[in-house]
């Protein structure tokens, strides 16, 4: 997220910042992961026009109100709400659920989290990146569990491990 809580723009991640898509995949390979279909589709084309096969390394349950929408059964589940997303990943998963987007998801699920693995991005000179998504208030995580500042082409950040 940026500074001010900025998550998406036009239903895109507004930055490329490869460290943190690295940190991403490290985090959640075979484990299970619940996010929206918006979210969804958006890394699904990502991971397709790359090549790379990570997205079968994980499982994602795709919370959708689409009735007759499917997931690829190589890569998951879908779910008609987030009470049935956690139903289903409480089944396949035995460590650690992953809440990995979108903004209504993060809304509607805040208030279960024990941990936030967040990556804040600083803010360009020119002002905010312009975002249309936010993340939810997290004000109630305030132990401080991993913090390592880094820098990638044209962005600088912070990786933050926090809980409550």
């Amino acid at each position: 997220m940026d500074e001010k809580r900025g998550i998406g723009k036009n239903n895109k991640i507004p930055w490329h910042i490869k460290e943190d898509l690295v940190r991403l995949k490290n985090l959640t390979i075979g484990h299970t992961v619940i996010l929206g279909r918006t979210t969804y589709e958006s890394m699904l084309a990502y991971y397709q026009k790359s090549g790379k096969p990570t997205m079968s390394m994980r499982t994602h349950i795709v919370v959708t109100r689409g009735i007759n929408y499917h997931v690829d059964p190589r890569y998951g589940f879908a779910a008609h709400s987030i009470e049935e997303a956690l139903t289903l990943a409480k089944q396949k998963e035995k460590e650690q659920i992953f809440i990995i987007g979108g903004e209504k998801i993060f809304e509607q699920t805040i208030g279960l989290a024990d941990k936030l693995y967040l990556t804040i991005v600083k803010d360009p000179p020119a002002g905010g990146f312009g975002a249309d998504a936010f993340f939810p208030d997290y004000s109630e995580f305030k132990k401080v569990v991993f913090e390592q500042k880094g820098e990638s082409e044209d962005h600088k950040y912070t990786f933050l491990e926090l809980e409550r």
